[in-house]
């Protein structure tokens, strides 16, 4: 069973940085397109940022776009999102998902796994 574990979360002033990694237990998942999304309390999960198999293809949300960067390493199996400039509104529970296809959706529907989620909290 393909097991995503995010990690890297956490509590951070304005304008600090963090780096999360979001680790696949399946090398297969190395030809699939990965997105991270977030959900903050009372809001509707969001898409940020996606990646297509080989990084040849981005989206970042408006909302992150210029601050955060999404990146992969598939020799490590792993997914990344750096986010810098970080503000309170980026507050939330964020999210690796993967695809069943190479390309990127733009809709939490088209992402068949999904990891556990990590905290991030942002302090003004």
């Amino acid at each position: 069973q393909v097991q995503l574990v995010e990690s890297g979360g956490g509590l951070v002033q304005a304008g600090g940085s963090l780096r999360l990694s979001c680790a696949a237990s399946e090398r297969t998942l190395n030809y699939n397109a990965m997105g991270w999304f977030r959900q903050a309390p009372g809001k509707e999960r969001e898409l940020i940022a996606a990646i297509n198999w080989n990084g040849g293809a981005k989206y970042h949300a408006d909302s992150v776009k210029a601050r955060f960067t999404i990146s992969r390493d598939n020799a490590k199996n792993t997914v990344y999102l750096q986010m810098n400039s970080l503000k309170p509104e980026d507050t939330a529970v964020y999210y690796c998902a993967a695809r069943m296809t190479q390309y990127i959706s733009y809709s939490s529907a088209g992402y068949a796994y999904w990891g556990q989620g990590t905290q991030v909290t942002v302090s003004s």
